[in-house]
């Protein structure tokens, strides 16, 4: 289904019924990429409706030339949310840069979001604190399947270069990395318009949100030595930092990350 928004059209697929989780796939991809490991999630939890959205810029979701920024993403999932889940209470998946989007949707609309789990996520920094690159696992034979554009995508986002992580990577990720508006992607954003305006939560000392935070001990990208501020901003958090991890969490940590996300909505529904 496609919603339309001030700066484009916002694309999204709705599955089961319950309390809505809104789920945000990190950039150069789609929703694919997150309901690939989500949805076996909740065929043992029932009571969760399940909204995946095409960030702008990304998969089926359009923009507009008004569209420059991260505020204007940020703008239009604002209005995308007003329109599909008008005053209700949800929770927040994000991951990589759908965890810092994520992030901007609770400062915005805290009094809606019940609880946020944050998958490797993008923090509000223009310089990260980030371990060195490190190789964990390769398969050599691999190179001759590859072509160039997706070996390096490969290589750059995994720390396990298996073939069952390859596979995962070509069924999940590399479809929406072939519906990306790369024009957006590659163009001055990056380096005019990546950071929000404002800091999320700047406002506030802390929250009361529960909240879950995974993050890889391996993550080059993202890091996790810069995150432990949110254990201030969100007491009521588990943060877990997996050893042999990259940034590719969901994909090759896929059984811990559902078993600590099923923790985390185990404990939401709870209070709900």
């Amino acid at each position: 289904m496609l919603c339309n928004v001030e700066m484009g059209r916002i694309y999204y697929e709705i599955y089961g019924e319950g309390f809505p989780v809104l789920l945000l796939h990190g950039m150069g991809t789609d929703h694919r990429s997150m309901k690939a490991w989500a949805e076996p999630i909740y065929e043992n939890i029932k009571g969760f409706q399940r909204v995946y959205i095409d960030l702008p810029a990304h998969g089926k979701s359009t923009i507009d030339e008004g569209l420059k920024t991260t505020n204007d993403m940020l703008t239009n999932i604002l209005e995308f949310i007003d329109k599909v889940l008008p005053n209700s209470r949800f929770l927040l998946i994000g991951s990589s840069f759908g965890g810092y989007l994520a992030q901007g949707i609770l400062h915005s609309k805290r009094e809606q979001v019940k609880g946020v789990c944050l998958l490797a996520p993008v923090l509000h920094l223009k310089e990260r604190n980030l371990p060195e690159k490190v190789v964990l696992e390769r398969d050599e034979g691999l190179n001759r399947e590859w072509d160039d554009d997706c070996k390096n995508a490969f290589r750059t986002l995994f720390v396990h270069q298996s073939k069952i992580n390859f596979d995962c990577f070509m069924n999940e990720i590399q479809p929406g990395r072939l519906l990306a508006n790369k024009d957006f992607l590659a163009s001055s954003w990056r380096e005019k318009g990546y950071l929000l305006s404002e800091e999320p939560l700047n406002d506030v000392p802390s929250l009361p949100h529960h909240a879950l935070i995974i993050l890889g001990r391996h993550d080059s990208i993202c890091g996790y030595k810069d995150h432990f501020f949110l254990l201030d901003k969100l007491p009521n958090s588990t943060v877990a930092i997996l050893d042999g991890a990259g940034h590719m969490l969901q994909v090759e940590n896929r059984e811990i990350v559902r078993e600590l996300v099923k923790d985390w909505l185990n404990k939401i529904s709870i209070n709900l």
